[in-house]
């Protein structure tokens, strides 16, 4: 007869055992784990303590080793994407540490400039610096933007140019009205570019460098402009434009500090497959980056025109000045610790790095050095990559030491001996299903069969 004949269920002593050999697991079986550990529960993946929720997924971490994909719950805490990320916080101390290294860079050359020609430290001279530094710190702040969405817009040097030749031909229509137009047909510009972007899902240097070559082209069939006789002179002010551009570059970076913020924004980092489109979510802050960036470009050639007074086209240096800008303000967004893959980047580092390359190129002209601002954009473009590689290796999530592969737990191989035809024996390698004595091997007095009491007589 069976053990598992029907007829001795419900009978006196009959205890259903699960099986094993089936691969079933017991709902109530025992959790292998320690306190403040994971925990692994039979044939499932690891249920951290601290959260209460089994991950459903693995992810490949360092080295190619599989670890637990995060929870829900952990995906609150983390500032990488919540599909593709590592669980954690991203690391800020390397974002500190360059930024102190720019910080004693510009104190540096504010040393040399002043060593070299005091003058350019006060009066006009002074005025001049801090307008020039204003005016890059706008436009690399709109060129930081994008980079940290992922889609870097190459087109706020000419755009920046062109709203200055814009405004600087209808200054004489009022000029709070002909900004905010200005204002206004950037944005559009800007828009169109995102516009591409997110619904092709394409790069986004790709399309502003289509768009700014489209700008350049623009501008070399315009004609010099000047400002209207009589309008606002922003050179009494320089230090109150300075100091603006450094807040808004500051509370930016302070932004990107919260955790959600950081991590809508960087939504369009590429990961996987470019083609798999990154959702609404991504779509929106990128679009919103890119239209923003517009608009601060629009804001510095506005500046640049009440700075200089006038735009020259005839001899040319209109469109090298717009593709020079933008060299200068991808170069200064890099510098300042902005990752050219998006979404890391620092508090300071983009408001340093403009003034380092803003007095830079005020020391080299005091000193009688020619220094092409090309040669000066690449060497800095250069340099950035370099900080970008830093800041990718150093800056993202520690690896926790449980982040290999997570334990399955798999029952132990049990093989029963022949069964007879017409009898049955009990599995000798299973522990606990009957009760045990002292000194009869864990199968009672009757030596395990206990056939009068467990199953009566027939």
């Amino acid at each position: 007869m069976a053990y598992d004949d029907s007829r001795f269920r419900g009978e006196p002593g009959f205890r259903e055992e699960p099986d094993f050999r089936s691969g079933g697991v017991p709902e109530d079986a025992p959790t292998l784990g320690v306190s403040g550990q994971s925990v692994y529960t039979p044939g499932n993946y690891p249920v951290s303590p601290a959260y209460g929720a089994p991950a459903t997924e693995s992810t490949l971490g360092l080295g190619g080793a599989r670890r637990a994909a995060p929870t829900p719950q952990q995906l609150g805490d983390v500032f990488d994407d919540p599909e593709h990320g590592d669980p954690g916080r991203d690391r800020m101390a390397v974002h500190v540490l360059w930024e102190l290294v720019l910080l004693l860079g510009a104190a540096a050359l504010l040393y040399l400039l002043h060593d070299a020609r005091s003058a350019a430290l006060s009066g006009g001279e002074l005025e001049s610096l801090l307008l020039s530094g204003a005016e890059l710190g706008l436009v690399a702040v709109a060129m930081g933007l994008t980079v940290r969405a992922g889609a870097p817009n190459l087109a706020v040097g000419p755009i920046a140019f062109a709203a200055a030749l814009f405004f600087t031909s209808n200054s004489g229509r009022g000029l709070l009205m002909t900004a905010g137009i200005t204002g206004l047909i950037a944005v559009g510009v800007g828009v169109v570019i995102a516009v591409l972007v997110v619904a092709f899902h394409v790069p986004g240097w790709a399309v502003s460098l289509a768009v700014a070559f489209g700008l350049i082209s623009w501008l070399s069939d315009q004609h010099d402009e000047k400002v209207v006789t009589g309008a606002y002179d922003p050179h009494p002010h320089a230090l109150w434009w300075a100091i603006a551009v450094a807040l808004v570059a500051v509370a930016g970076g302070a932004l990107g500090l919260i955790g959600p913020l950081r991590r809508a924004l960087g939504r369009f980092r590429p990961v996987r497959d470019p083609a798999a489109r990154r959702g609404g979510g991504a779509a929106a802050f990128t679009g919103l980056a890119i239209a923003g960036s517009a608009l601060l470009s629009a804001i510095a050639g506005v500046l640049i025109a009440l700075d200089q007074r006038s735009v020259t086209i005839s001899d040319g240096s209109a469109p090298l000045g717009a593709l020079t800008l933008t060299g200068l303000a991808l170069g200064a967004a890099l510098v300042g610790g902005t990752s050219a893959f998006g979404r890391r980047g620092g508090v300071f580092g983009t408001v340093l790095a403009a003034a380092v390359i803003t007095l830079l190129l005020r020391y080299t002209a005091a000193e009688g050095w020619k220094l092409p601002q090309f040669a000066l954009a690449a060497g800095a473009i250069a340099i950035g990559l370099v900080v970008t590689r830093l800041v990718e290796t150093f800056g993202r999530p520690r690896t926790r030491p449980d982040d290999g592969e997570p334990v399955s737990w798999t029952p132990p191989s049990i093989t029963g001996p022949a069964e007879p035809a017409d009898s049955w024996s009990p599995p000798s390698s299973r522990t606990g299903s009957w009760p045990s004595s002292a000194g009869d091997g864990g199968y009672g007095a009757d030596g395990g069969w206990g056939v009068e009491e467990r199953w009566g007589t027939r």
